[in-house]
C-alpha cells in the first residue's frame, strides 16, 4: 500500500508540474497575441502603459478559462506516455494494479483542476469582465485619452477626425482641425489657430478661437465658409456612447442566476435560454476537466506496444475532443431555444467520462482487445 500511495503522489505531483509549465506556456501565446493588438489600441488613443496593465491583467481569467483544458490534456499525455517509455505503469501492472487503480492520480488531477475551474468560472471570471467593462467605459469616455493627443489625426466616433498640431502647457490646444462627415447631407470642417477644451459634468466643449468653419452641402456640391472669433462645439458625443450599454451576460454572478434567472429576463432583457446555458456551463467546464484528464491517460493505455510510439492513441484522443467539443456546440442550440432542456449542456463532459471507462475498461481486458483487432 505504500508503494501505490507513492506511486499516486508521484504521479500527481508530475501531472501538476506540467500542467503549470503547458498552462504558463499557452496563456502567454495566447496573452502575447492579444496584448499586440490591445497595445495598439490603448497607446494609439493616449493610454498610459499601467492602464495597458490594468486590461491585460482583466483579460487574463478569459484567457486561462480557454487555456485549462488544453493544458490539462497535454500533461495528462505527456506525463503518462513518459511512465509508459519508462515502463514505470509496467513495473505497477506487475504488482497487481489494474488500469482503473492507476488512473487514479490522474483523476484526482482532473478533479482539482476541475476546482481551479470552478472557482475561475463563478468568481473570478465575472468579476473581471464587468470591471474590464466598467474600465473601458470610462476610457471611452476620458476626453484627454480620445482627443488631447497632439501631431496625430485621431478617429474618436465614425465620421469624425480631430487634428491638434501641439498642445501648450496651460492646456491650450494650438492649430485645431475638425471634421465631422456624421450627416451624409452635409460635411462640416472647422479650422482655429487656437481652442480650449472645457469640461462641466457629463458634458464636454471645444471653445475655439480666430478660425474659419466650411460647411458642404452634399448633394449640390456647394460650400459656404464663415470666419469666427470664437465658436462653442459640443463634443459630448464623441465622449459617451449614446447610451450605457447594460451587463452582458458573462458579468452577472452565478447566484443571481440561479436564484433571479425569471428577473433577470425581465428586467435586462435576457432569454432564459441564455440563463441557463450560461450558468450550466461554468458548471460543466469543471467536468470537462475530469473528463479531458481521464481521456488523455486512457487512451494511451490501450494498443500493443508499437516501434512507431503511441501516436495512434494519441491522434484518437485528440479526435474524441474534437468530438466533444463539437457536440458541445450542438446541444447549446435546444438549450438557448428551451431553458428546461439545460442537462444537455453536461452532455458532453458526461459522453468523454464515459469514453474514458470504455478506454480503461479495455486496458483492462488486453484479451478482448486483441480479438477486437483482429476480427475483420
Amino acid at each position: 500500500m505504500l508503494t501505490v500511495s507513492r506511486y499516486d503522489r508521484y504521479v500527481l505531483s508530475q501531472l501538476l508540474l506540467l500542467f503549470g509549465l503547458f498552462s504558463l506556456i499557452l496563456v502567454g501565446v495566447f496573452w502575447i497575441n492579444r496584448a499586440v493588438t490591445l497595445f495598439d489600441r490603448l497607446i494609439a488613443d493616449g493610454q498610459s502603459a499601467m492602464v495597458f496593465l490594468e486590461f491585460s491583467a482583466l483579460s487574463l481569467p478569459n484567457l486561462i478559462r480557454i487555456v485549462l483544458p488544453i493544458a490539462v490534456f497535454a500533461a495528462s499525455v505527456y506525463i503518462t506516455n513518459r511512465l509508459n517509455s519508462e515502463s514505470e505503469l509496467t513495473v505497477m501492472q506487475s504488482t497487481g494494479c489494474s488500469p482503473w487503480r492507476m488512473a487514479r492520480p490522474v483523476l484526482v488531477f482532473g478533479l482539482t483542476v476541475g476546482v481551479m475551474m470552478t472557482i475561475l468560472s463563478h468568481l473570478l471570471l465575472p468579476a473581471a469582465t464587468a470591471q474590464l467593462k466598467l474600465r473601458e467605459l470610462e476610457v471611452s469616455q476620458n476626453a484627454s485619452a480620445r482627443l488631447l493627443n497632439e501631431g496625430t489625426f485621431l478617429h474618436p466616433s465614425p465620421g469624425v477626425t480631430f487634428y491638434i498640431r501641439s498642445i501648450d502647457e496651460d492646456g491650450a490646444l494650438n492649430d485645431v482641425f475638425l471634421s465631422d462627415r456624421r450627416n451624409p447631407d452635409e460635411t462640416l470642417t472647422y479650422t482655429a489657430l487656437r481652442a480650449f477644451l472645457v469640461r462641466d459634468e457629463d458634458n464636454a466643449r471645444l471653445i475655439m478661437v480666430d478660425g474659419l468653419a466650411q460647411r458642404l452641402i452634399t448633394e449640390t456640391q456647394t460650400l459656404s465658409t464663415t470666419n469666427f472669433r470664437d465658436f462653442s462645439y459640443d463634443i459630448s458625443a464623441l465622449m459617451r456612447s449614446a447610451a450605457t450599454p447594460g451587463r452582458g451576460i458573462r458579468e452577472l454572478g452565478s447566484w443571481e442566476l440561479l436564484t433571479d434567472a425569471d428577473g433577470l429576463a425581465s428586467r435586462e432583457g435576457f432569454r432564459p435560454g441564455d440563463l441557463a446555458e450560461e450558468l450550466h456551463l461554468r458548471f460543466a467546464r469543471a467536468l470537462i476537466c475530469v473528463a479531458v484528464a481521464l481521456i488523455g491517460f486512457s487512451a494511451l493505455q490501450i494498443g500493443a506496444f508499437s516501434r512507431f510510439g503511441v501516436w495512434r492513441q494519441i491522434l484518437m484522443a485528440v479526435f474524441v475532443l474534437i468530438v466533444l467539443e463539437m457536440l458541445r456546440g450542438i446541444v447549446s442550440e435546444p438549450v438557448l431555444a428551451d431553458a428546461r432542456k439545460w442537462p444537455l449542456i453536461y452532455l458532453p463532459a458526461l459522453l468523454g467520462m464515459v469514453i474514458a471507462a470504455v478506454f480503461l475498461w479495455l486496458a483492462a481486458h488486453p484479451v478482448v482487445r486483441r480479438r477486437a483487432e483482429v476480427t475483420p
